[in-house]
């Protein structure tokens, strides 16, 4: 059965290999990046390398959560049903460390931007066929402090970057339990990938981008995984496994969620 997919930052790296492997099996395909002419482009080379026309693209700049709202209101009226979300879009460089609201770029596109998309996003997915919610964790993975989270203590972009892969993956258990018809899985891809964020943030690389690619590919629509959810997979020794222990702790997880809320609204 064809599906309909969509891929946050999917203008380069993992993503943009992801979207070309759904395309050429002929999914529909929904790309999103920050970059009007890049997202053209990317479209314009997706369907004419997989000679798929059904890819459509979306512009948002996820440092800004009313440019997030708004592309989430643009696909609610374009498109009908949702049946894979894939939020990969990410970062780890920046030349601004905070957004416009004062709050840490990297948790702000890792974490409150598809925190916001997604919630934004349900009732299309639940209008999906065996929906599912893939979110782009990481290996690395740190404590999340409220205060840094509110932009109200600042630290070293490494420490926010792990603080944010974190929240998502606490965030992705938690969203695992609330939902009955949709699986949510997150997803450390591989550590060090050939991507342009690893290369920029350590000026070097362990693994292809196409080994994060694999994974997204397989949890996204393999029958494997169909029933998997609230789940932590580990691609650098390609299982799952555990992620860091706050993860699973429940009144850490209820405060995260609270304050995010108070964020968001």
């Amino acid at each position: 059965m064809k599906k309909n997919i969509l891929i946050t930052g999917s203008t380069d790296g993992i993503g943009k290999i992801a979207a070309m492997m759904f395309a050429k099996e002929g999914h529909t395909v929904l790309i999103h990046g920050r970059n009007k002419v890049k997202l053209s482009e990317t479209l314009s080379e997706i369907k004419l390398k997989t000679n798929n026309e059904n890819v459509q693209g979306f512009v948002a700049d996820f440092s800004d959560l009313d440019s997030v709202k708004q592309m989430a209101e643009q696909i609610k009226q374009e498109i009908s049903k949702i049946d894979i979300l894939i939020n990969n879009a990410g970062v780890y460089n920046s030349p601004d460390s905070d957004n416009k609201d004062g709050l840490d770029i990297r948790l702000t596109v890792n974490y409150l931007a598809p925190y916001l998309l997604t919630n934004d996003l349900l009732p299309l997915l639940e209008k999906g066929f065996e929906s599912r919610i893939i979110n782009l964790a990481s290996a690395a993975q740190s404590p999340v402090s409220i205060d840094v989270l509110l932009g109200k203590v600042k630290k070293n972009q490494g420490e926010t970057y792990a603080q944010s892969k974190l929240a998502l993956s606490m965030w992705s258990f938690w969203l695992a339990r609330s939902l009955q018809n949709i699986s949510v899985i997150a997803v450390n891809p591989g550590s060090l990938l050939n991507t342009k964020m690893a290369n920029e943030a350590f000026g070097t690389h362990w693994a292809p981008a196409e080994k994060g690619a694999n994974i997204i590919y397989d949890l996204a629509i393999s029958e494997e995984h169909k029933s998997i959810t609230g789940k932590y997979f580990d691609n650098d020794s390609g299982a799952f496994a555990n992620a860091h222990p706050d993860a699973y702790n429940e009144a850490t997880i209820n405060k995260l969620i609270e304050v995010t809320e108070s964020i968001i609204n």
